[in-house]
């Protein structure tokens, strides 16, 4: 696709400046609208200024050919956010509405003051493509009425949520759990250098890693919480809770129960979901990969260095680090597994500086990893972590790597009796 043409084109058709057109079909490219889609929306917007009023339908019916409806409805969730659109800083309400047929995601460029719970009439709402299902819109064109008579919808209204019913694309959320890591940390921000607090939030049905966009302090590991108005989106294959300026924040004068016991999947499972958090696989090791053992770190962005060597600051002095790089097989799929220097050094049976010792004595570091592959490979371990999937394929950053228990006898005789009861 060549913007620059389509851009030409299309303001060709319309009688419009180019650079203008341009402008604004990036805009929508950059909130991942189809180009096609993006071409008849600004086609709509020079054009449609004689178009037949909008039809009335039900949510079921709303389909993407649909330029424009009317819909009574209930606001299920109603979540604010402030994003950049066209070069400017814009808030908008988001979250999903209903009817008894069915409900649909929205977004609100302008404040029409209705909030979770209360029923509505649009009119004059845009249809969009958002993750291949139709969205409203509700912009300048449209019009909104409160009613007083409420929708009755078959779905949970407010936002309130478990934890472990979290999806991507979730928005104005509400939840509450325990802070079980919390630290701050400097990214790279659009705005230059950004200090966020990021973390592990848990309840009785599951944990998700959270960042909190504010950095507020007062979120501290140990604390019970209520997070209002979070939206969540998908980070390496794992749904991530988002805090922004609005999300309210409520420290709990209870304690959050949290369930400590990670969910056992299959590793093909867990890619096929696209990533999983904090889960338990059980397989065998099949090999140690190159990389293993002792290592060097860049000591500005803790890269691993090939031949003291970063890929992002070039030649340094590297600091020390231990790891491992294991292909993991459960018989319906394989992970890398990542073990940091802790989990390392708990497979190789010493600490960094007795590797290291050995290393000089053998004038080897691979002396290091060669130990690590004669004990672990062709053993059954029980990993515990998070699985990403990307274009490399999956990995899983282990928190807990530990034989399994029983010999290989017994696991075998409670492999047959599970087979036998499945068979029964």
């Amino acid at each position: 696709m060549n913007i620059d043409e389509e851009a030409e084109e299309l303001a060709s058709a319309l009688g419009r400046d180019a650079e203008e057109i341009k402008a604004e079909l990036e805009d929508l490219l950059a909130y991942s609208v189809p180009i096609e889609e993006a071409k008849q929306s600004i086609r709509r917007k020079y054009t449609d200024t004689g178009a037949a009023p909008p039809e009335s339908k039900n949510i079921a019916a709303i389909t993407m050919s649909d330029s424009s409806v009317n819909v009574t409805a209930r606001v299920l969730t109603a979540g604010k956010r402030r994003i950049q659109y066209q070069g400017d800083e814009q808030v908008i309400i988001e979250g999903r509405l209903a009817d008894e047929t069915s409900d649909i995601s929205y977004t609100a460029w302008e404040d029409f003051g209705f909030t979770a719970g209360d029923s509505i009439t649009v009119g004059n709402a845009g249809v969009r493509e958002w993750e291949d299902n139709p969205e409203l819109n509700l912009n300048q064109s449209s019009s909104v009425m409160l009613e007083d008579d409420p929708v009755d919808v078959p779905y949970n209204i407010g936002g309130e949520s478990d934890i472990v019913d979290l999806q991507p694309g979730n928005r104005g959320r509400i939840i509450a759990g325990r802070i079980l890591e919390a630290q701050n940390r400097t990214i790279d921000g659009r705005d230059g250098e950004t200090m966020i607090r990021s973390g592990v939030i848990g309840d009785e049905s599951g944990r998700l890693p959270f960042t909190d966009w504010q950095a507020r302090e007062r979120i501290a590991e140990g604390r019970s919480v209520r997070f209002e108005d979070v939206y969540i989106r998908e980070f390496r294959g794992v749904p991530q809770i988002n805090l922004s300026e609005f999300t309210a924040v409520e420290s709990l004068d209870r304690d959050v129960a949290v369930n400590d016991e990670p969910e056992r999947m299959s590793i093909d499972d867990a890619i096929t979901a696209g990533g999983a958090f904090d889960i338990e696989i059980v397989g065998n090791v099949l090999e140690i990969r190159e990389g293993s053992g002792l290592i060097e770190r860049c000591p500005e962005c803790g890269r691993v260095l090939q031949n003291s060597e970063c890929r992002a600051h070039g030649p340094v002095d590297g600091e020390d680090d231990m790891r491992v790089k294991a292909i993991v097989d459960d018989g319906t799929g394989a992970v890398t597994a990542i073990l940091d220097r802790s989990l390392t050094s708990t497979l190789y049976g010493g600490s960094m500086e007795e590797a290291k010792s050995a290393a000089r004595d053998a004038m080897d570091k691979a002396v290091v990893a060669d130990t690590i592959r004669e004990r672990v490979v062709g053993r059954e371990y029980c990993l515990r972590g998070n699985i990403s999937v990307d274009e490399y394929g999956a990995s899983a950053e282990a928190k807990e790597f530990s034989p399994t228990e029983g010999t290989a006898d017994e696991r075998a005789a409670q492999l047959i009796e599970e087979v036998r009861a499945w068979v029964v």
